[in-house]
This record gives structure tokens, C-alpha cells and sequence, in this order.
């Protein structure tokens, strides 16, 4: 068994020659923000002035390293080492005794000793892309001050500005301080603040341990931990280099949120069942071991995270490209996402991956994914059968079956109780309902994907709710007919715009005139549009409405 120690240790046994840190190309990069940085200051200032002389524990590192050795991979911890390496550098170039400012660069930077045979290095070594940077600006003695002074272009990265921003906040805070009170933080960071440190020889045994940590609450993502064995699976050298930096530019262009979704859909996509456990185990169980681990590493990175991770930046800014036919799949896009849930994207994501060089059959497989998506969502089909309907296309896709797979298609009875939903009282329904009519006003709007940029687009009645005493509605429609009519589709309209609820209740030509239109007589919904050039609102003109709207509905969804 391979020797796990954990051992409780002050920050000066732990920035020492003991440890040569070092972050293996497969961690995610420095993302500490300056909230975060502050935050750390501020338990720190709030333990020394608590006037105990009771240890104070900053947490666990999780580290990769042979006992008999200083050389350490850092598998967990490396956004408070960093964050520490740069105080104790912020604190060394305010320093005014030259003795203290010599104490705490050793602690930030080995000076080497020959008699011990140690040369002068960093003792926090961050990734490639970041290493000479730190080393430069932070690391070494004076560079912070020359910090905020650094042009932008000079900051290639993300963590670059996050070191940067991080600095400059220190200084700012810590400037203000006497110099005995900074030395009094030195004195309790050196001899007072502990972190557990916790090592093994065995990178598979860090993992488990760092997979512990993480399902117990600390701010580490699944898509971190599935990283560490994916590139660490590639050992050292330029391959797990060159992967690094593709998951890395894949994370960075769909954000860290985005990015944790896709693997969730792409467990969805190998496993084609729904999830019965944690992410954290059924993509190391469904997806890396059966098809990846050990030996195709390089394959998941360059075939299915990188491929995959576009399709999915493709799908959420409506950004498909080809020659010709784009826009179209493009408008599926803007479609699909105002439905109320993201299951529908795991087949979108395997469509665009499969045939994203034909946008022919994009369009035509898109258009049944919509009508499949939108009749589930409007007959509030929950989550097990939606998902399991999925699941279901997800087989068939993969067996061959494309345009002709049985689940992309609605049955006779889903059909009817689609219409059912969509011919009565819709307003009711608050979830669906401006998905329908946004829907509609496409359709009357000649299928043409229009999309529009309001901040606000809500659901209104024609027919009001509750008509005024002696108005023209109460004399145009009985008491059951307005039951009957007021929140069904053929009397619903869209508006940019709230209005105020005394406008809503006007007779039918003021309406049309004051709520209805917007400024300099333009309306802005081709649903709307109808109402506007309508003479008079009656029950016969109401009905002849939801007669055509129906039909326009059916015809689209075919229904």
C-alpha cells in the first residue's frame, strides 16, 4: 500500500525547502477573484486580532509527492498557495526592515545554500502558461510594486489578471497599515497559521482523496476532478501540454457554468439513460472507464471534449455556420432554448456532432427535435418520461435510425392532448404560454426565425379580465361567453411593454389605439398586428381567431 501522511504544519515549515510546489498542467489555472483574496485578509485579520494564541488552520493541500523528495504536484490547494505566495510577497515589498523583507522572500522563493546543495528557485511553480509570469511579478523581490504599472497587453491569461487584481488589492489594503501591525501579521501567518498537508506517492490515490474533499463541500467542480485523470493520464511532456491547453480554451469559451453542463449532457449522450447518481460517479463509471481510461485520453480530449464543447457554444448563441442553410438551424436554436429545460440538448449536441456538415438534415431533424420538445413541454410532461424519451432518441440515433428514429415522432395521443392544451384556457398556463405565442407570431410571421432584443415581453388579453360596469364588452359578450373566451389563445396578444392595469380594461378601440400600438403607431408583434387591423372584437371574430391560430399551430407542429 502506498504511504498517505497528513500532517498539521505552520506556514513556515510549509514555504521551506521541504516542498518545491509545482501545479501540473492538468489544474485548472489561478481563478481566485478579489473577493476571495479579501476574504482570506480578512479571516486572517480577524484571527489576529482575536488576541488568542490558539493555531489557526487555513485548510488541506492535497499533494502528489515521495517522501525521501521536495518536488510536489499540487492536486488540491493550489488557489490558496498562490493566494498566500502573493501576501507573502505583498507584505516582503512593504517590509521596511531589510531583515524582515530577507525572511519573507525565502519564504516565497528558495535563496539556495550550497553546503545543502540547493540552488535558488520558486517555491510555488505555477503552470507553463503563467510560471514566468509569477515568477517575474510576484516571486521576485520588489516586482509587486511594478504591478499595477504593467500594460494589459502584458496579461496573457485569465490568471495573470486574477494574480494581478488580486496584488493590487492586497497592497491597497495591507499600504494602509502601520508597519507593526504588518509585522504583526507576519509573525501569526509564520508561527500561527497552519494548513493540514496531506501526501502520497500514488496520483491515483491523491485523486480519490481530492474527490473526497470535494463531494464534502469545497469549491472544486467534477469537470476539475475528470481533468486531473484525463491529462493526468497522459504523464508529463508536450501531449498532456497540448490537451491542457484545449480543455482549458474549451472551458474558457463556454464559462465555467456552461462548461460544467456539457458534462453532464455528455454523460447523457454515452450512458442514454437518466441519472440515478452523482456526476462525479457515473461519468467516471459511464463515460471515462468503459471508453477512455486508461490509454485514450488524447482521443476524449481531441474528438469528444473539443467537438462537443463547440456544439455547445453553437447551440447557446444560435452560431452554427455553413455555406448555405444556417440561419435556419440557427432559428431552431433560439427555438429550443426558451423551453423551460436543457433535455433536449444532449440530441441537439449529437446531431451537430454527427452531421454538422449537412445543414439539410440539421434543419429537418431540428424542426421534429423543436415540435417533440415544445408538446412535452406544453402537455408538462415531468422529468422521468422526458428524460427517458430522450434517452430512447439518444439509442436510436446511435443504432442509425436519424430522420426515421419512432422517438423523434409524436403519436396520435400525444397529438391530441397537444391540441387539447393549446385550444383551451392557455393563459392559465404560465409556463408555456409565451412560448406558444412566440411560437405563433413566428409562424405568422412567414417561418421566417424572427427573434426579437426586448427586455420584456409579456402576455396580454384583448377581451379583458374584468371589463368595466356599462362598457362595451358586457354588452358584446354574456357572462358565459367571457368565461369561455377571455384566457383561451384566440384572445391573447404580446407586448413589449407592461401597461397599466386601468388601460387594460379600455373598449376595444381605445385599446387598440393606447395599448396595443407602440410609439408612432408601430406594432411589433405580427400576432398583435391581427388585433390592430380587426374592426370590432366579438364573440364570432374570437372564434374565427382561434380557428385559424389553431390551424397555423397544427400545421407547424403538425398536430
Amino acid at each position: 500500500m502506498k504511504q498517505l501522511e497528513a500532517h498539521e504544519m505552520p506556514l513556515d515549515k510549509v514555504f521551506c525547502s521541504d516542498y518545491e510546489f509545482r501545479i501540473p498542467t492538468y489544474q485548472r489555472p489561478y481563478a481566485w477573484e478579489v473577493e476571495q483574496a479579501q476574504q482570506l485578509l480578512s479571516d486572517l485579520v480577524e484571527a489576529l486580532d482575536s488576541g488568542s494564541d490558539e493555531p489557526y488552520f487555513l485548510g488541506s493541500i492535497v499533494l502528489v509527492k515521495e517522501p525521501s523528495q521536495s518536488v510536489a504536484d499540487v492536486i488540491d490547494g493550489q488557489q490558496r498557495l498562490t493566494t498566500l505566495t502573493i501576501l507573502l510577497a505583498v507584505l516582503r515589498d512593504l517590509a521596511e526592515d531589510p531583515g524582515l523583507r530577507d525572511e519573507l522572500d525565502a519564504a516565497v522563493s528558495e535563496p539556495g545554500k550550497i553546503s545543502k546543495g540547493l540552488s535558488a528557485r520558486p517555491r510555488l511553480t505555477l503552470r507553463p502558461k503563467d510560471a514566468d509570469f509569477f515568477r517575474a511579478y510576484v516571486q521576485t523581490k520588489g516586482a509587486v510594486l511594478a504591478l499595477p504599472d504593467l500594460p494589459a497587453a502584458g496579461l496573457k491569461t485569465d490568471a495573470q489578471k486574477a494574480v494581478r487584481a488580486n496584488a493590487e488589492a492586497l497592497h491597497k489594503e495591507l499600504s494602509s497599515w502601520t508597519a507593526e501591525r504588518r509585522l504583526a501579521l507576519v509573525q501569526m501567518l509564520i508561527v500561527r497559521t497552519y494548513l493540514v498537508v496531506v501526501s502520497t506517492p500514488d496520483l491515483n490515490s491523491a485523486h480519490r482523496i481530492f474527490s473526497v474533499m470535494n463531494s464534502r463541500g469545497l469549491d472544486l467542480s467534477p469537470a476539475d476532478i475528470f481533468k486531473s485523470r484525463i491529462i493526468g493520464d497522459l504523464g508529463e511532456g508536450d501531449a498532456a501540454d497540448i490537451a491542457a491547453a484545449k480543455w482549458e480554451d474549451a472551458e474558457e469559451a463556454l464559462g465555467r457554468d456552461d462548461f460544467a453542463d456539457l458534462f453532464l449532457h455528455l454523460r447523457m449522450i454515452y450512458a442514454k439513460e437518466r441519472a440515478k447518481a452523482e456526476l462525479l460517479k457515473e461519468f467516471s463509471k459511464q463515460v471515462l472507464e468503459p471508453h477512455f481510461l486508461p490509454g485514450k485520453a488524447q482521443h476524449f480530449v481531441n474528438d469528444v471534449l473539443v467537438p462537443y464543447a463547440d456544439a455547445y457554444a453553437q447551440i447557446r448563441d444560435h452560431a452554427y455556420r455553413a455555406e448555405s442553410g444556417a440561419e435556419r438551424v440557427n432559428a431552431w436554436f433560439r427555438r429550443l432554448v426558451q423551453i423551460d429545460n436543457n433535455d433536449w440538448r444532449p440530441s441537439a449536441l449529437w446531431a451537430l456532432r454527427n452531421h454538422g456538415t449537412d445543414p439539410e438534415w440539421l434543419d429537418r431533424f431540428l424542426q421534429a427535435l423543436e415540435r417533440l420538445a415544445a408538446s412535452m413541454f406544453i402537455r408538462r410532461v415531468y422529468t422521468t418520461p422526458r428524460v427517458q424519451r430522450y434517452a430512447e432518441l439518444l439509442r436510436e440515433l446511435d443504432a442509425g435510425h436519424g430522420l426515421d428514429s419512432s422517438s423523434l415522432r409524436l403519436t396520435e395521443l400525444e397529438r391530441a392532448a397537444t391540441r387539447e392544451r393549446i385550444e383551451g384556457p392557455l393563459y392559465l398556463d404560465i409556463r408555456t404560454r409565451k412560448y406558444v405565442l412566440l411560437r405563433l407570431d413566428e409562424i405568422l410571421a412567414n417561418g421566417s426565425g424572427v427573434s426579437y432584443e426586448h427586455p420584456l415581453i409579456t402576455v396580454e388579453h384583448v377581451l379583458p379580465q374584468n371589463p368595466r360596469q356599462g362598457s362595451q364588452w358586457l354588452a358584446d359578450f354574456g357572462d358565459d361567453q367571457r368565461q369561455y373566451w377571455t384566457n383561451r389563445l384566440g384572445n391573447l396578444v404580446l407586448l413589449n411593454r407592461y401597461k397599466n392595469s386601468e388601460a387594460r380594461n379600455y373598449d376595444f378601440a381605445t385599446k387598440k389605439a393606447r395599448y396595443f400600438t407602440g410609439r408612432l403607431g408601430v406594432v411589433n408583434f405580427a400576432l398583435t398586428a391581427q388585433v390592430v387591423n380587426a374592426d370590432r372584437w366579438t364573440p364570432a371574430t374570437l372564434e374565427a381567431r382561434q380557428k385559424m391560430l389553431i390551424a397555423a399551430l397544427s400545421g407547424a407542429w403538425e398536430l
